[in-house]
């Protein structure tokens, strides 16, 4: 699977912005990561093969950033898509993320991903507006959103 194929997933359910497109594509792979995944050590289960970057306005795949940064702060268009493309996992782990966070716009998105432990961790000593291109580490995603279930 790759990051675009996740991205035009979501793009089935409505039209969005970029960054929001970013965001959800964000919490599938941390989910899939969390829930697919028996152990921090082993962390072999991937929704994608990507790094997600820890940019000033939250989480980027640097691959859907080049597909849709031409619409800017536009929306990209509602797409078509053949479910058939994905297993029942990913659908399941798509359809739970787009059930918490598909109701919230980019900006709430951002503001949520700005106040978790893996961004926070991946900015570092960054001021908020000082570009960063630190990964997002997947032991710190899969450790953060265990915890998330665990309390929750």
């Amino acid at each position: 699977m790759d990051a675009n194929k996740i991205a035009k997933w979501f793009l089935s359910k409505e039209s969005m912005s970029p960054k929001k497109i970013q965001k959800l594509v964000y919490y599938a792979y941390s989910w899939y990561l969390t829930l697919m995944n028996d152990s921090v050590e082993y962390l072999n289960n991937k929704l994608f093969d990507e790094e997600i970057k820890a940019w000033v306005h939250g989480p980027v795949v640097i691959s859907i950033y080049q597909e849709y940064r031409d619409y800017k702060f536009r929306e990209v268009p509602k797409q078509k898509i053949d479910d058939s493309d994905y297993n029942e996992d990913t659908l399941d782990v798509l359809n739970q993320v787009w059930d918490v966070y598909g109701q919230f716009n980019a900006n709430e998105l951002e503001s949520i991903t700005h106040q978790e432990d893996p961004w926070i961790r991946a900015r570092g000593n960054l001021s908020p507006l000082e570009n960063g291109y630190d990964s997002i580490d997947d032991r710190i995603i899969f450790e953060y959103y265990l915890r998330q279930m665990e309390e929750g």
